[in-house]
């Protein structure tokens, strides 16, 4: 699933858990809710002999692929790289052997999606009057795009305190100036983001040449760090025309209004810029495909219609930091539920030694196999579980001898974790007319749920748990009751019927699953989606998110549900009716 992604996430040392201020922010106790699993799942197995996979949804079926596509061989599947082509290559020889139809490009199984590097330009540089700065100890820019607003020639203007929107000047008055905004220390060092929400500001100050905000000192070197590591953007249609952005220190600042930032009046001006910083684009090393199948339904009137089913093939690669696995898995079980949703936590005498207790037990117990380095992100649940789903329910239909009456699409999307960038790129390149994909079912970490999970948030902030029946919906209701109510009545008929959880699909939910995986890139344009999660959980964007620690028992029962429901809506005598407003396709995603 989505969020925030850094292409090169450092792990600290969980028996010495350290860092930025926003770290030790962070809660200092147990997590709430749900009590820890027991330490014997460290001594599970990392390896597993696969067996032939079967017509039928089976846990061993699951078990056999998910080893395969979430090995430390695939290295996190990360867009774009070596270990990503391997795991797409893996999806596309099983649909080819299974026998569905190719849907790619060129009759291949393969669709490629425009993904480009770009990274700063050393050549260029940011020069202030005749006063040139350095990279990364002066100013930090973060890439706005190709289309990102030149500051040769441009003024600083003074633009206020963000984050005291009294003290901020009318943005008509920044049309084509350079904004320098100041930002308290506690608002830096409460984010990672220098205290600023860039897409934020940069819709705020959206005719303004640029963006400076003075905080470069206060943020994190780590962070500074990963921001000179290579992006990787969805190249498509001619980028937007936005305000560059920087963040600068104090020394910049200042020459840049040529008065002290901390007594500049709002509204006045000062330098103009002569140099622009800038960055330059290129190839990626290795492809970004998503991979696209088809299983051709049974009714000649029906079959040019579609349901898609879907799930994402990457995930976030791997650190340049090893940590012991049995350290990270036992912090983040006891005071790091949420994974990555979570903040770092900062861990007192007394809770460092009850892991230092916990830890040393565990690793006298596995003769120290526990306290392996680990490095690989392996994405297991996320999204392993619904790409493995994915594939099992298509061996299920492809071995039917009467195929359901419309067509089913299989599409496993490349980039999710990006920025949607697969959907993205197949909802509005789509290898079918768009319109005549009736449904989309979209499956993105569905391998967990147990009751010491932490699922997710009410949109109050309590915390949620799983139980052994569990999955959520989001989005079943968003554009189709029909499509909701049809979800409700298949499950009802399930020889075990499933228990939905809808709190995560709350309208204003601040964590906006509804806007975090692939369905949305489908829901934009109309076509009816439904989001299967099994939710969130301590290993969630975590190394510890591997193939042991998966319940295949409910992956299989889930992937047989929407095996069901795909059925069902594929034979239905129309398609599901859309009575909910549309989105704009091209608008941006509100829950």
């Amino acid at each position: 699933m989505r969020t925030t992604l850094l292409r090169t996430t450092a792990l600290v040392a969980a028996s010495l858990i350290a860092g930025s201020a926003a770290a030790q922010q962070a809660a200092t106790t147990p997590s709430e809710g749900g009590a820890p699993p027991s330490w014997d799942v460290l001594m599970r197995g990392r390896v597993h002999t696969p067996t032939p996979t079967t017509a039928a949804i089976t846990s061993a079926d699951l078990k056999t692929r998910l080893y395969i596509f979430a090995d430390d061989s695939m290295q996190g599947r990360l867009l774009a790289t070596a270990g990503n082509v391997k795991g797409v290559e893996y999806i596309a020889s099983e649909v080819k052997r299974m026998g569905l139809l190719p849907m790619g490009d060129n009759g291949t199984y393969f669709q490629a999606v425009n993904v480009i590097d770009r990274k700063f330009d050393p050549a260029s540089r940011l020069v202030v009057g005749t006063t040139e700065f350095a990279p990364w100890t002066d100013f930090a820019l973060r890439d706005q795009g190709s289309a990102a607003r030149s500051l040769n020639g441009v003024q600083a203007i003074f633009g206020g305190t963000w984050g005291d929107s009294s003290s901020l000047i009318d943005p008509a008055a920044t049309a084509g100036k350079l904004v320098v905004l100041r930002v308290n220390a506690a608002g830096v060092t409460q984010g990672s983001g220098g205290g600023v929400n860039r897409g934020i500001a940069t819709r705020h100050f959206a005719n303004a040449a640029g963006i400076a905000v003075v905080s470069l000192e206060a943020m994190p070197a780590q962070m500074i760090q990963i921001f000179q590591q290579p992006n990787q953007l969805l190249k498509d249609a001619a980028d937007p025309e936005l305000p560059s952005f920087l963040y600068v220190s104090k020394r910049v600042g200042e020459a840049l209004l040529g008065a002290n930032i901390d007594s500049a009046k709002v509204g006045a001006t000062g330098s103009t810029v002569t140099s622009t910083p800038r960055f330059m684009e290129s190839p990626t090393e290795y492809p970004a495909r998503n991979v696209v199948a088809l299983i051709r339904g049974s009714d000649p009137k029906l079959r040019d219609e579609y349901v898609a089913i879907g799930a994402h093939n990457d995930h976030i690669g791997w650190s340049t930091r090893p940590v012991a696995h049995d350290s990270i898995y036992v912090v983040n079980h006891l005071f790091r539920a949420g994974g990555a949703d979570d903040r770092p936590p900062q861990l007192d005498a007394a809770q460092q030694a009850q892991v230092n207790a916990l830890i040393a037990d565990i690793r006298k117990r596995s003769n120290g196999a526990s306290a392996r380095p680990d490095s690989i992100y392996n994405g297991a649940d996320d999204d392993g579980s619904g790409s493995v789903s994915a594939l099992e329910i298509a061996q299920y239909f492809a071995a039917q001898k009467v195929k359901p009456k419309r067509s089913l699409l299989f599409v496993w999307h490349v980039g999710e974790e990006a920025g949607l960038y697969g959907s993205e790129w197949y909802t509005d390149h789509p290898t079918v007319p768009r319109e005549s994909i009736v449904a989309q079912l979209n499956m993105d970490m569905i391998g967990r749920g147990a009751s010491a999970d932490n699922t997710g948030t009410t949109k109050e902030g309590g915390r949620t748990h799983g139980n052994p029946d569990y999955v959520q919906l989001v989005g079943s209701r968003r554009l189709s009751t029909e499509l909701g109510d049809l979800a409700e009545t298949v499950n009802h008929g399930e020889k075990r019927p499933l228990a939905f959880d809808y709190s995560m699909d709350a309208n204003g939910h601040p964590q906006n699953i509804y806007c975090r995986s692939d369905h949305y890139e489908y829901a934009r344009y109309g076509i009816p989606i439904i989001f299967f999660t099994t939710g969130g959980h301590a290993d969630y964007h975590q190394v510890t998110d591997e193939p042991q620690y998966i319940d295949y028992d409910r992956m299989a029962r889930v992937a047989q549900y929407v095996a069901d429901l795909a059925t069902r809506v594929a034979n239905l005598d129309h398609r599901p009716n859309v009575d909910k407003p549309k989105p704009d396709p091209h608008g941006q995603c509100v829950q």
